[in-house]
């Protein structure tokens, strides 16, 4: 399919994104002092007041070894209000903190209001001191302050800077294609989870021919110095962007997509894997709780695609989330973290001779 001009959410008319990425220090893991391998990532949905205008919203959950807030109260009520976060596992917590906040920020002083952010995680605790709690609500306020319909920054930046896919340097990714009477679906991943020889790029089993012997997996570091297990889990989160009118239940299909385009990379969510999802559209505008207002039964006029029409959507997502993933490890720059455990990028060269071995390009 198709892309749009930037091949990122951002091609969805108002989606912003900015990054906080926290790098700091070398050498053996000091609790509370580093080395920093982290950051933060916010995707704000729309060109309004994100805070009090929000747009129809859906989620899923593949395997649920990991955690996404707010998605009870989309599920319950099919709207998302506010900037969606992403983070490292252990900072969860201070990331949801810091949006409330922005929230308050943004209305009266004295005006009574609540919030339930949605913010995800990714573990990347291989390569940073996850237990120093290095975001702190001034980076969350940086990402937020920094996000741009622009470009995306993508590999080691924001959420995505200690992430590990595919035993692979991994990290923030993002995709775009046009989807059927011109409207646009946009992908953004953090991505962290899946084994090397399950790796797939276009039906490709690529990770089979980067061997561990070759170049070196990260978690095998981690095991010789007996911290944790090697990859059985490891998490993605993915967010899904359109400017199509879809009802919340039209965005639930489109998050349960995600996991498709996640599968033909070569994931099977594993028990121990965090795959959480959430879609947004925003087709349907003035949906604040003071909409209707002037109408005495207070209804609002809604548009939404025909289920008949929704397959390019759904099409666009798999795919998207696919070259998502792809634009994650091919962006991603090899990382030494604590302890001198390195997560090596996949090389484009070999990536391309890979490719060419199986007939996806040509030879010339």
């Amino acid at each position: 399919m198709e892309p749009g001009p930037l091949n990122a959410i951002t091609d969805v008319g108002g989606v912003r994104v900015g990054h906080t990425t926290l790098i700091a220090g070398d050498g053996p893991l000091r609790r509370g002092e580093g080395p920093v391998r982290t950051g933060v990532t916010v995707v704000v949905p729309h060109d309004g007041n994100i805070w009090t205008e929000p747009v129809f919203a859906g989620a899923h959950r593949l395997n649920g070894n990991g955690e996404l807030t707010g998605l009870e109260w989309i599920r319950e009520a099919g709207m998302l209000a506010g900037a969606i976060g992403i983070t490292n596992t252990h900072s969860v917590g201070v990331v949801h903190d810091a949006l409330i906040a922005a929230a308050a920020r943004a209305h009266p002083a004295g005006e009574t209001f609540w919030a339930l952010p949605v913010v995800g995680e990714t573990y990347d605790g291989a390569l940073n001191d996850i237990d120093g709690f290095h975001v702190r609500p001034e980076h969350v306020d940086a990402a937020l302050a920094a996000a741009s319909d622009g470009p995306v920054a993508e590999g080691n930046v924001g959420g995505g800077t200690g992430m590990i896919c595919h035993e692979l340097k991994g990290g923030i990714g993002t995709a775009s294609r046009r989807a059927g009477d011109g409207w646009t679906v946009g992908v953004l991943v953090q991505a962290n989870y899946g084994t090397r020889e399950l790796l797939r790029i276009d039906g490709v089993p690529v990770g089979a021919a980067i061997p561990r012997d070759d170049v070196p997996s990260p978690w095998d570091q981690v095991e010789a110095l007996s911290t944790r297990a090697g990859p059985e889990g490891g998490s993605i989160i993915g967010i899904v962007a359109t400017d199509a009118p879809l009802l919340p239940h039209q965005c639930a299909r489109l998050a349960q997509r995600v996991g498709m385009g996640v599968a033909r990379m070569g994931s099977y969510a594993s028990h121990g894997s965090g795959d959480l999802f959430c879609a947004f559209a925003t087709g349907n505008r003035n949906l604040s709780h003071d909409a209707g207002e002037d109408d005495p039964r207070h209804t609002v006029d809604l548009r939404m695609v025909a289920d008949s029409n929704i397959n390019p959507l759904l099409e666009a997502v798999v795919e998207g989330t696919e070259e998502a993933i792809t634009n994650a490890l091919l962006a991603a720059e090899t990382m030494r973290g604590r302890d001198g455990i390195t997560a090596h990028a996949l090389d484009p060269e070999r990536l391309i001779s890979v490719m060419r071995a199986h007939g996806r390009l040509d030879h010339g």
